[in-house]
């Protein structure tokens, strides 16, 4: 048994912190601090997701890695749309 499930209960599954990582990033993306954020959100859901697959059932935590992915996506596109109306805005002028 790994040190990080020590003092959890048989049968319980220990949520990845980088899953609660990445939907923190991914809300964060959305409502204030855009593309980088987005970018972290993307990249550390999908490092947990990896996690949580090779443990073996020892962690949970894929609906916050698969949200933190999906939120991250959305600021990212969000931002080049953001960027693509204010070039066309730019160009008129």
């Amino acid at each position: 048994m790994s040190d990080q499930n020590l003092g959890t209960p048989a049968g319980q599954t220990k949520t990845n912190s980088k899953a609660t990582w990445s939907l923190v990033l991914g809300i964060l993306s959305i409502t204030i601090c855009g593309l980088i954020a987005g970018i972290l959100a993307i990249i550390i859901g999908k490092q947990a997701q990896r996690e949580i697959i090779a443990s073996g059932g020892l962690q949970g935590g894929e609906v916050r890695a698969k949200w933190g992915i999906i939120l991250g996506w959305i600021s990212i596109a969000i931002a080049v749309l953001a960027g693509i109306i204010a070039a066309i805005a730019y160009a008129g002028n």
